[in-house]
């Protein structure tokens, strides 16, 4: 194996770390603590985290809501907090996509399954797919938050989103590195806050 082959992984990482560096020295982390306040508000109204993407977004947005409802780690053994997965299973995904329009997909469902008390949460590292930037000009129309985990400029989804976490990067895989790093940072933030408002508790 060439050097320049066996340097890239740590070139991957390094990258990942630059990355990350930048989002801590420009304080682009400070409005996850605001979309933290939005998803507590939500869930003390009864409401719960609607989260979607596509592909690797999709795996991301499926992670984050096992982590919403069962817990992030066995150090806080706390109470779920109401969250779903707008993919859903594999007959919903292909009927809609056979039936409708792929880019209905998440639309459909959050139609569906929403309540106002409920808060969106798209994830898309180009901001650009079509089916994101649907489902949120329809929580838009029918006023539900909407939070976005965005990449590059935040694409078409950007105007869409009541608050946006925006990586300043256009590479997808690093993209995703911030994005699951971030779901994981409101979580924390998400459970301590219920915790000590004595509205979680811990078991």
């Amino acid at each position: 194996m060439s050097k320049e082959l066996s340097l890239k992984v740590k070139n991957a990482i390094e990258e990942s770390m630059r990355l990350k560096k930048l989002i801590l020295e420009e304080e682009l982390y400070i409005v996850l603590i605001e979309m933290g306040k939005l998803i507590i508000q939500s869930i003390q109204k009864g409401g719960k985290v609607l989260v979607c993407g596509n592909g690797g977004s999709a795996a991301d947005a499926q992670h984050i809501v096992a982590e919403f409802l069962i817990r992030l780690t066995s150090d806080v053994n706390r109470e779920g907090i109401p969250a779903i997965s707008l993919l859903q299973d594999s007959s919903t995904f292909t009927a809609t996509i056979n039936d409708f329009n792929p880019n209905e997909l998440f639309k459909r469902n959050l139609q569906t399954l929403s309540k106002p008390e409920d808060i969106l949460l798209a994830i898309s590292t180009s901001g650009n797919s079509e089916n994101i930037v649907k489902v949120l000009e329809t929580a838009k129309k029918i006023k539900i938050k909407t939070i976005g985990f965005l990449g590059s400029e935040g694409g078409k989804s950007l105007k869409h989103c009541d608050l946006a976490f925006v990586v300043p990067s256009n590479r997808t895989a690093r993209i995703q590195e911030v994005h699951i790093t971030a779901g994981h940072a409101v979580i924390e933030y998400v459970e301590a806050r219920l915790i000590e408002k004595g509205f979680l508790s811990l078991k």
